[in-house]
């Protein structure tokens, strides 16, 4: 295999795997606040111990993907120096934010959150909380925006150095708010939102199952499905804004997510798969793309053919990736809407087959999470940065391919360890369930009998 491809395959896999951690740990501060707001509230024991377990899950999540995140960063060095010199006035920039912004005041706060339960005051701890879910948003705020510049370039000229072009921001603002940062943001936050709401549903559904830690338990799912809700609808919305956003600044993803081969009305494919020339075949509905693009059924819209056939992506990738991400925010749309009505019927504790259903669906939002971020990034390629700088041009000028293959190997085994590990800690953690406090008070008043749990 050439420099290339074994350079971008290591980049895919440990982004990949980077990529199941930040999610679960920004939806998870936003529970754990909801959580602890809610203990500040009742004071009860049985909260406590709920909280107390799921910061451990967030713990051990947060590590694994502070480790895999560094590797990302130093791959720009080895692998992709050509492509770090270019933008690293606008990329550094945006990794500097997110290391003094965001992952300071993340990591600087853990430790009171962790530790800090019999060490501080309810209401500091609580301010610990809402600081760490704070830095752990402001972490995917200054990720997304890099990669953002990256499909959507704004804010910067291009200058010429004794090492050749680069690119230099002139308007910070800009920058940060190019035309995809904010429709991709809020797809990010929401989708990472229905992560971690749906990891918190499915243990619930377990001990539910089980019959074990059932108060805890439920208030647990409650606080999971309200969360899972919000965050399922907003994908649906935010979804739209960023294919809104394709469409208008990177025709050529549009074409291929969707199958369309030449410029006319789009049609809206729900499964299928795209010939040679780019053109789907399978269930199609005509003219539907769109009207939910321009509230036109008549609307062209441009197709494959008058993309240049060097500046096309690997069509049928990015349109096969783009239907599996679609197809499970339906499916997760779809289990949340019978568990919502089960829910309020009262009737959800007891049926077995939906609350197996919900243990299973926790692999839904990360499939999705996976399939849309290998979309917009293939879908963006041949270039690195879009209709700037060609990823066949950002490589390394002095590893070699033997080299790259050596440690994608190592990378690779370093990963299903890694991988082994976390979900045996996790499931053991899971397993042991939520400790006893050391002291319980026997004067706080029971979840049911403060009307947190739904009968």
């Amino acid at each position: 295999m050439s420099t290339e491809v074994l350079a971008r395959t290591q980049f895919a896999l440990t982004c990949a795997f980077h990529y199941l951690f930040p999610p679960l740990s920004i939806g998870l501060g936003l529970i754990l606040v909801i959580m602890e707001g809610i203990w500040l509230k009742t004071r009860n024991d049985d909260v406590k111990k709920m909280n107390r377990f799921w910061v451990h899950i967030f713990s051990l999540i947060f590590g694994l993907g502070v480790a895999t995140g560094i590797v990302l960063e130093f791959e720009f060095g080895t692998n992709w120096a050509t492509y770090a010199r270019y933008v690293g006035d606008i990329f550094g920039s945006a990794l500097a934010a997110e290391g003094v912004f965001a992952f300071f005041l993340e990591s600087g706060f853990l430790a009171l959150l962790v530790f800090g339960w019999d060490k501080v005051s309810p209401k500091v701890h609580f301010f610990s909380t809402c600081m760490v879910a704070l830095g752990s948003t402001f972490s995917a705020v200054w990720i997304v925006i890099a990669n953002s510049w990256m499909q959507t370039p704004a804010g910067y000229k291009i200058i010429e150095t004794a090492h050749g072009p680069r690119a230099k921001i002139i308007d910070f603002w800009a920058m940060v708010f190019n035309p995809s940062t904010l429709q991709r943001l809020s797809h990010v936050v929401s989708a990472a939102w229905c992560s971690a709401s749906f990891l918190v549903v499915s243990v619930s559904a377990y001990y539910l199952l089980k019959r074990r830690h059932q108060e805890m338990a439920r208030l647990s799912m409650r606080i999971g499905m309200s969360v899972a809700i919000a965050g399922t609808l907003l994908q649906f919305v935010t979804g739209h804004e960023s294919i809104l956003e394709v469409a208008k600044n990177q025709p050529a993803k549009m074409a291929s997510m969707e199958g369309h081969a030449k410029t006319g009305p789009l049609g809206l494919t729900l499964m299928g798969y795209v010939d040679k020339e780019g053109a789907a075949h399978g269930l199609t509905v005509p003219r539907v793309g769109s009207l939910l693009l321009a509230w036109d059924p008549t609307k062209p819209v441009m197709g494959l053919d008058q993309i240049p056939v060097k500046e096309r992506p690997m069509v049928q990738p990015v349109f096969q990736l783009y239907h599996l991400m679609v197809a499970c925010g339906v499916a997760m749309a779809t289990i949340i809407f019978v568990a919502t009505i089960k829910w309020r019927r009262g009737t959800l504790w007891e049926s077995n087959w939906c609350l197996r259903a919900l243990v299973a669906a926790v692999v839904l939002p990360q499939i999705a999470n996976q399939a849309g971020w290998f979309t917009a990034e293939m879908g963006r390629q041949p270039w690195i940065v879009y209709h700037m700088l060609r990823t066949s041009e950002a490589l390394s000028k002095t590893v070699k391919a033997n080299l790259i293959f050596t440690s994608l190997v190592l990378f690779t085994l370093l990963y299903l360890l890694l991988g082994f590990l976390f979900f045996y800690l996790l499931n053991k953690r899971i397993k042991a369930g939520p400790a006893e406090l050391p002291s319980p008070s026997d004067e706080v008043p029971t979840l049911r009998e403060q009307g947190l749990v739904i009968a």
